[in-house]
């Protein structure tokens, strides 16, 4: 079938389906930031150690869309959305059983790989689907991105504060992976762009600088995104707010802004959002290093504001600006983000090490007093990474602009 003669009922639950499978990606991230401190406590883990469990998510997402970008050209999206539903079963339930850090390493890896395998699957579907509207329905689609972490994050707060196990917290996720799984049945997918399909010809558009430029950004977007939210329990735990609130507070405003994404998207396009974005992040950052009681409410909406539109419009913005790489581009795009999250989890959880030893050694105590002065000193150096988008999104956003204004003169010659 083709995407021309695809009904509207069938877009919508491919659409759907698509969304359900992000609400479980997501709630992965949020409860396991809420049950951080609980592995450690169990299985006696430094902040380095709990940053390689953090890390196996994050490697195991890229390592999918790196080989889902091939996979979707080769098997098509049906069969590795499956793929990712039979990982996230299979992780969910050994992380269950986990009972030693190998344990908790796996069945991380394979959450992680299960989120990739969703990324490299569904996005470029609501990509084909919606050919001339795809960066307002990547935004959409994300919604449940930061939707699904509302609801894992208010699942974990919940049930910690009924004092039920993590394990039990985990075994929620179960059941919308169900629901995804069951939607597959009888699902129909289109036939995409031959063009699109070839591989060879994804590769050949990979190596641009258009599309280098946009991998290099996405490490940067992800990891001040996505390091952030992973470790908010750590960092704002003692700031006198609870951080799984403040995370669902965060994730929340996230959903709403990008649904209503279509207008914003409109007037601004995508450079002037990643630019206002990077801008904002940073100013979020900020105002969460120094804030403390109610005001880290405040800082967390600003924040939140920073990190809507980070993610869906650099996938947007790689379907526009490079749209020959194919499902491959974006597949490769989101996996890079997640790979550079990994990569910096170990030393995020290390500054942690650091920021505690050093508490320690000023004579400092109080095991909360020091909690209190090593989230700020993790967040100085996140900082770094919106800060640095200013200045790339910034001079994205006037090469843009000056080509779209030569290339307006050139269609339009003054007479």
């Amino acid at each position: 079938m083709t995407i021309s003669t695809m009904t509207e009922s069938e877009k919508s639950r491919l659409f759907n389906l698509s969304c359900i499978a992000l609400i479980v990606t997501a709630m992965t991230f949020a409860i396991r930031a809420g049950i951080l401190t609980q592995l450690g406590e169990q299985y006696g883990l430094s902040g380095n150690e709990l940053g390689w469990v953090n890390a196996m998510a994050f490697l195991g997402f890229p390592l999918a869309t790196a080989f889902g970008g091939f996979l979707y050209n080769a098997l098509g999206a049906r069969r590795l959305i499956w793929l990712a539903f039979v990982c996230h079963l299979l992780g969910l339930v050994l992380t269950i059983f986990a009972d030693n850090f190998l344990g908790l390493l796996i069945s991380t890896f394979l959450i992680g790989f299960a989120n990739g395998s969703v990324e490299a699957g569904c996005n470029p579907i609501i990509a084909d689907i919606y050919p001339n509207n795809k960066t307002t329905m990547l935004n959409r689609f994300h919604v449940w991105f930061p939707g699904g972490i509302v609801i894992g994050a208010l699942v974990s707060f919940a049930m910690t504060q009924a004092g039920i196990s993590w394990q039990w917290q985990i075994a929620t996720m179960i059941i919308p992976t169900i629901i995804y799984g069951v939607m597959l049945f009888g699902a129909t997918f289109p036939v995409a762009d031959a063009k699109l399909l070839s591989t060879t010809n994804n590769l050949r558009h990979l190596f641009t600088p258009m599309y280098i430029f946009l991998i290099a950004c996405m490490t940067l977007t992800a990891t001040a995104e996505l390091g952030t939210q992973q470790w908010i329990e750590k960092m704002l735990g003692n700031s006198g707010a609870h951080p799984m609130v403040i995370l669902a507070m965060i994730t929340g405003i996230m959903a709403v802004g990008r649904f209503f994404a279509g207008p914003l998207v409109h007037r601004f396009n995508p450079t002037g959002v990643l630019l206002g974005s990077a801008v904002t992040t940073t100013i979020g950052i900020f105002l969460m290093m120094n804030a403390s009681g109610a005001l880290v409410y405040v800082a967390a909406v600003v924040f939140a504001l920073g990190v809507t539109y980070f993610w869906p419009t650099m996938i947007g913005s790689v379907a526009e600006y490079t749209p020959q790489t194919g499902a491959l581009g974006m597949s490769l795009a989101g996996g890079a983000g997640m790979f550079a999250v990994s990569a910096w989890n170990p030393f995020i959880g290390g500054w942690f090490d650091a920021a505690e030893q050093s508490a320690k050694a000023s004579g400092i105590t109080d095991p909360t007093a020091i909690a209190a002065v090593a989230g700020p000193a993790v967040l100085s150096n996140m900082i770094y990474f919106p800060m640095v988008l200013i200045v790339l999104f910034g001079g994205f956003f006037f090469f843009m602009r000056n080509r779209q204004t030569a290339h307006t003169e050139a269609e339009n010659p003054a007479s």
